[in-house]
């Protein structure tokens, strides 16, 4: 087994774990749970920690990163609670709606403000195509023992061991308000690497093993990863990056990795050899859990949709693919049976094989020098052919690209007939190269949720995303788009050597960090609105399902789709018009007929409403006064994926007033919702409820407000009431007053 996990609290001595009772007191160390106060991971967190109790830390981190379909509303956000200056590092890039292709101007006015954001506030501005956000940051800002905040759910550095933490914006504005980033002391798992991985093996591929080994039995929810072991040694820079990003889709909360010559070269390589810092295991260290991942036995992986963790070998896909394809086609059609759409893989399956009609390697994830020089190498002199078969390559940055030119891999792929474009997530997100209908698409990037390349299922549009590494992609591209592992070419050493060029940043990122300059105003684009006013929590509360979804995951995707409607997120109430609109299409117009309650209840208007009336009748709701009306979504576990805060505000600006669930699948989706005012209520249970159903619950401000861990309720269905008890767990005392303000603006403008 190339992935093994073990539930219990491990010692490791030396850097070796010990297992099966290898260890005798005669050796003179003692072996207790203080040890693990003596992980990176804790080291590193209590360095940073500003409270006085270790269970219960409140973070202040060295540095941020958003990018440039979150930054304006972080930065509008702040600006509403007070804000004068950037305190802390805060970087700015544009590479998520650079392409400026929807909307008109607005892609455009968003980087101008945020330009215009770095000079007044002081802080770094990094312009469209000059590099991803997390390349950036692992280029030139993170560093070991140093802590990033960014909002976005792949803010990943802890191969340079620095600890990265992704999250919704409005924990990005407590930082800039100078303010701490709150959280229980979570768990730490040690993840030990032995062995060296075989030709045709990339990161992708170790990082899809250790997903799917993880994500659906949830071993690493909200822990810290902690790389330790002597596989480390033999991996480059370029493939341990590989692996950590993709730490994110386990839902652990960060990672970190042990130190050592090779990040000390890369930082001095770009410049920074002066914030190298050597941090490897203590004598005895203790781990919550283990994974150990031997890299000799990890083969080519595929992830097939919905889910990174849909994980198989590209060996078994091609061996089963009939049988595999098969089962990826029953989901679709659950997933999408009231649209009546199903992948049909018998367009993309035959006697050769597995057909694929688009490659891509870019992002965060793939467009690292070494994956794309190892593509180039595997197409030199080959030709993708002139069907239908496209390859695409994303560099990460434009230091990337140019040693790629350099190299003349560039020219190399240009040659077989690839395309080599700039830096740039779309691809990630479905914001470019969306594959046509019924399409197959191989990438090397982070994501393939539902929709996540482009498509609209609601246009009867469906296409399917598979992640793979850029090795295997490159095999499968030199094979005329038949699929194919890496481990089947002939093995070849390349000798391209990476070389950074630090004009290109030099002469066109704006620096002013710790340099604000408050004569500059901002340049407010016609699409960048302020919030709309929100108003503090009431004494009671009844609020109606607006939406009932009974899948397994809902992910952040689904709640507010990416995409072409990215580009409104510097709209509040612009974008709130998609929110679950590939998902749930009734759920916006029935949002507003409750929230048109609550705004006739606000104006003291009777509400007017056979419906409404009849249930308050029924539940006893008989003080409007003081009862706020909302919506609510029921799901078993929402929020997997993307750090977007815009998945609770949408629901937030059209009425939203809580969130029902059986769990929350990541801790910054809970956290979105309590930073917009939205009660994360959780159930024993599934509840099988239909939309339109009502919950009353009287006395709700004076239970937040206690702290009380549930509260019982009435529920109305089908003309029936019955008693519900919803439950609120771990809410601090912060998040209380947050959750009673209605939200987090109305919090700070209380304090300032």
């Amino acid at each position: 087994m190339s992935v093994k996990l073990i539930d219990q609290l491990t010692y490791c001595i030396d850097g070796q774990p010990l297992l099966n009772n290898d260890y005798s007191p005669a050796d003179g160390l003692a072996l207790n749970e203080s040890a693990r106060d003596n992980t990176l991971a804790w080291k590193i967190m209590s360095s940073h920690n500003k409270s006085d109790n270790d269970k219960h830390l409140m973070l202040s981190f060295d540095a941020m990163a958003s990018h440039d379909i979150t930054f304006v509303g972080i930065i509008q956000t702040a600006r509403a609670s007070g804000l004068q200056s950037f305190p802390l590092p805060y970087v700015l890039t544009c590479c998520h709606n650079s392409l400026c292709a929807v909307g008109g101007t607005i892609n455009e006015d968003d980087h101008v403000f945020g330009l215009s954001a770095a000079k007044k506030y002081g802080g770094v501005f990094v312009p469209p195509h000059q590099a991803v956000i997390h390349q950036y940051m692992r280029e030139m800002m993170a560093a070991p023992g140093k802590m990033i905040l960014g909002s976005d759910s792949h803010t990943r550095y802890g191969a340079l061991g620095c600890m990265g933490v992704g999250e919704g914006g409005p924990e990005l504005v407590k930082q800039l308000l100078k303010k701490t980033w709150d959280a229980p002391r979570c768990s730490v798992v040690g993840v030990q690497l032995t062995g060296k991985p075989k030709f045709g093996v990339g990161p992708q591929d170790v990082a899809l093993a250790l997903i799917g080994a993880t994500f659906k039995n949830g071993f690493v929810k909200n822990c810290v990863l902690e790389f330790f072991g002597d596989g480390i040694e033999g991996l480059s820079m370029d493939y341990r990056f590989g692996i950590d990003v993709m730490t994110t889709e386990t839902t652990c909360l960060s990672s970190v990795w042990i130190t050592d010559k090779k990040v000390k070269e890369y930082l001095e390589i770009h410049g920074r050899g002066e914030a190298y810092k050597e941090m490897l295991l203590e004598k005895v260290v203790a781990y919550d859990k283990l994974i150990q991942i031997d890299l000799s036995e990890i083969e080519p992986m595929i992830a097939l949709p919905f889910h990174p963790s849909n994980t198989y070998t590209v060996a078994e896909v091609i061996a089963n693919r009939k049988e595999i394809f098969d089962k990826v086609q029953r989901d679709a059609e659950e997933r999408y049976k009231g649209a009546h759409l199903k992948y049909d893989s018998s367009t993309f399956l035959n006697d050769q094989g597995v057909l694929v009609q688009q490659g891509i390697i870019g992002g965060c994830s793939g467009g690292m020098y070494e994956n794309i020089e190892f593509a180039a190498s595997v197409l030199d002199g080959k030709s993708i052919g002139v069907d239908e078969f496209t390859l695409s390559v994303f560099p990460s940055s434009q230091p990337i690209y140019s040693a790629l030119v350099k190299s003349g891999a560039v020219n190399t792929l240009f040659e077989s007939g690839s395309l080599v474009k700039t830096a740039f997530c779309g691809p990630c997100f479905g914001a470019g190269d969306v594959p046509r209908n019924g399409g197959l698409s191989i990438r090397h990037n982070t994501r393939n949720f539902p929709n996540r390349e482009g498509s609209k299922p609601g246009d009867g549009q469906l296409a399917a995303v598979a992640l793979m590494d850029a090795r295997s992609i490159a095999a499968t591209a030199a094979n005329g788009g038949i699929l194919t592992p890496a481990t089947e070419l002939q093995p070849f050493v390349s000798d391209a050597i990476y070389e950074y060029n630090s004009k290109i940043y030099e002469n066109r990122v704006y620096s002013g960090i710790m340099y604000p300059d408050n004569n500059v105003e901002l340049i407010l684009g016609p699409n960048i609105k302020d919030w709309p006013q929100m108003i503090n929590l009431q004494d009671n509360l009844l609020m109606s399902a607006a939406s009932v979804i009974h899948d397994e995951v809902t992910t952040t995707d689904e709640l507010i789709p990416s995409g072409d409607t990215s580009s409104y997120r510097s709209n509040p109430l612009k974008l709130a018009e998609f929110t679950l609109s590939r998902k749930d299409p009734d759920y916006v117009p029935f949002a507003k007929k409750v929230f048109k309650w609550e705004e006739q209840r606000q104006n003291a208007d009777d509400v007017n409403d056979s419906e409404f009336k009849t249930a308050i009748t029924a539940l006893g709701a008989t003080d409007m006064n003081n009862t706020m009306i909302g919506s609510f979504i029921y799901a078993n576990k929402p929020g997997d994926g993307s750090a977007r805060e815009q998945a609770a505000s949408c629901q937030k600006v059209l009425g939203g007033c809580a969130n029902v669930a059986l769990e929350y699948a990541t801790k910054r989706y809970r956290s979105n919702c309590i930073n917009w005012g939205m009660i994360p209520f959780t159930v024993k249970k599934e509840l099988q409820l239909e939309r339109g159903d009502m919950i009353y619950l009287e006395g709700i401000r004076k239970a937040i407000q206690n702290l009380d861990k549930s509260i019982i309720g009435k529920l109305y269905s089908n003309g029936k009431v019955s008693e519900i008890e919803l439950y609120l767990k771990d809410i601090t005392e912060p998040e209380r007053d947050i959750l009673l303000k209605g939200c987090l603006i109305n919090y700070y403008k209380g304090k300032n």
